[in-house]
């Protein structure tokens, strides 16, 4: 059983690049209600792949932590239901 959520990012600001602390995380697009289909995104071995929904580049960096974000304003929140 997985102890952690899978961490979800968004590029409302429109940036050519985000960097993840995480290989393994969503990719939301705008915020809502602007986002396109929220897709799972795994790098693998890469350290960097474009989403094929809204063309952010994602890069790996390991001196973040895992879930965070440079901008950290990329990361995702989802509103309480």
């Amino acid at each position: 059983m997985a102890h952690t959520s899978t961490p979800h990012f968004h590029n409302t600001e429109g940036l050519k690049r985000i960097e993840v602390g995480s290989k393994e995380f969503m990719c939301v697009g705008a915020l809502p209600p602007f986002d396109h289909p929220h897709i799972y995104i795994d790098m693998g071995k890469d350290n960097e792949v474009v989403c094929a929904y809204c063309s952010t580049l994602y890069v790996f960096n390991a001196e973040l932590a895992p879930g965070t974000s440079q901008p950290l304003s990329a990361v995702y929140h989802a509103e309480p239901a």
